[in-house]
């Protein structure tokens, strides 16, 4: 058993656990492989061992591992979600590569998502990145203007708005954490009531707040370092 391999089941077995803790049913909670920084070779050994979503940071190191997997397992049922930042001049690399996006803050960037998405491909599914803290520096679209972006992306085609994302800032313990992610629970539940059922994913939650982000309703959590240990420094 690799070391990758054994990572994934002590993560599957956490969120089991957190899910019979907040008597959820398991199947409701999708488990994204943060692969951001690890090669190939790392991924690989996670499709393995019977993992098949993965989330990227950065944009032309995520598609180039996209092309790479995609050329190596061609039937393995691969989903890649883009969950960092997006330039301008970087969404036609997102729209034309990703499955998933859940980094939208902006409309300007979901028009081009939008624009941009090749027509023989599904529509890309889209999360909004919402801001639950209110810093200044953090990325995601405050609140208070999150209805308004949802009604205008949901209305654009090749895009399919599928939920929320949100990263709050650490926080010391479990009823601190959790209470970072009924904010964005919240919203959630005000944008399903607006926009419908197929408003379905709640993205938050990552190796260090997993159990807190389950127990407040996450239907996916991100875990990287949880899989693939530390990460290697940037070139």
């Amino acid at each position: 058993m690799t070391t990758i391999e054994a990572n994934l089941q002590t993560q599957r077995r956490r969120m089991a656990l957190a899910c019979q803790q907040a008597d959820r049913d398991v199947t409701a909670v999708t488990l994204l492989a943060v692969s951001k920084t690890f090669g190939p070779d790392a991924v690989a050994q996670a499709i393995a061992a019977g993992q098949h979503a993965f989330g990227e940071n950065y944009i032309q190191e995520g598609v180039d591992k996209v092309q790479a997997l995609r050329a190596s397992h061609p039937e393995a049922p691969l989903q890649w979600h883009c969950i960092g930042p997006i330039q301008s001049n970087k969404s036609r690399s997102v729209a034309e590569h990703f499955d998933w996006v859940q980094s939208v803050d902006r409309l300007k960037i979901a028009q081009r998502l939008s624009e941009q998405r090749p027509a023989l491909l599904p529509p890309l599914q889209v999360c909004l990145q919402v801001n639950v803290d209110g810093g200044e520096n953090k990325s995601g679209v405050l609140p208070d203007e999150l209805p308004a972006l949802a009604t205008a992306v949901a209305l654009l085609p090749r895009l399919r708005l599928r939920g929320l994302m949100c990263i709050p800032e650490p926080a010391p313990d479990f009823e601190s954490q959790r209470a970072l992610f009924l904010r964005c629970t919240a919203l959630f539940d005000a944008m399903r009531h607006e926009h419908g059922a197929a408003v379905d994913t709640l993205s938050m939650g990552m190796s260090d707040d997993l159990e807190a982000a389950v127990a407040a309703g996450a239907t996916m959590v991100r875990v990287g370092r949880g899989i693939f240990g530390s990460r290697p420094a940037r070139a």
